[in-house]
């Protein structure tokens, strides 16, 4: 089995047990983490998120924008997500599915793009992020929550079980730093960004697209 099916299988097993995991051991981010975000998007149009998974993210974006677009590319994320949409009434939210790396919607249709905790996780990071910003109009904004395995040694050691034992596909031991640095490099300027503590810490990046 090709290394991106063994990382699609995995997050496919996951899928029931996911919420768990986001409000668990590895949840203590996420209170800090939703509430910048929901700062963040409010007032965009049009928006777009990339790996919703289950929706977490997606139940604070959606009743702050106009439209949302929430996407994942596992079968088992799409049905938890669109659960999620259905039973809290999110009207406004239509979901697809969609791989970050080829993203089916013309250059800069959305003033918001949305990546909560996936850019680690990503084989291609330049890639995925040039996926972003080409779907991102001029002077709109990437909201980027992203999970730092790097940030603390606590977090470093924590990060390398995960790998041995749980199998969790991570690409990126990032530190804040080293994420700002690498969203900066793709073209975008940063707005916001805080690091919200935890067992592995989550770094929350704001950063706009500007003039082309």
């Amino acid at each position: 089995m090709r290394r991106a099916d063994r990382e699609k299988a995995f997050w496919e097993k996951v899928a029931p047990h996911y919420d768990r995991a986001v409000t668990g051991i590895f949840g203590r981010p996420m209170p800090r983490v939703l509430e910048l975000t929901a700062e963040g998007v409010a007032g965009a149009d049009r928006a777009l998120e990339v790996a919703a998974g289950t929706g977490v993210i997606t139940a604070v974006v959606a009743p702050r924008v106009g439209r949302l677009i929430a996407t994942d590319y596992t079968d088992g994320m799409l049905a938890r997500l669109r659960t999620r949409v259905a039973e809290t009434g999110l009207t406004n939210v239509e979901c697809a599915a969609a791989d970050i790396y080829a993203l089916p919607y013309p250059a800069a249709s959305f003033d918001l793009v949305v990546a909560g905790n996936v850019l680690h996780l990503v084989p291609d990071l330049p890639g995925a992020l040039a996926a972003l910003r080409r779907v991102l109009r001029p002077g709109g904004t990437l909201v980027a929550p992203t999970y730092c395995h790097a940030e603390t040694l606590p977090a470093a050691l924590v990060s390398r079980v995960l790998v041995s034992i749980v199998g969790q596909p991570v690409h990126h031991r990032f530190t804040a730093r080293s994420l700002r640095e690498a969203i900066e490099e793709a073209g975008l300027r940063m707005r916001r960004s805080e690091t919200v503590p935890g067992l592995i810490p989550v770094a929350y990046i704001e950063a706009v697209l500007g003039p082309r």
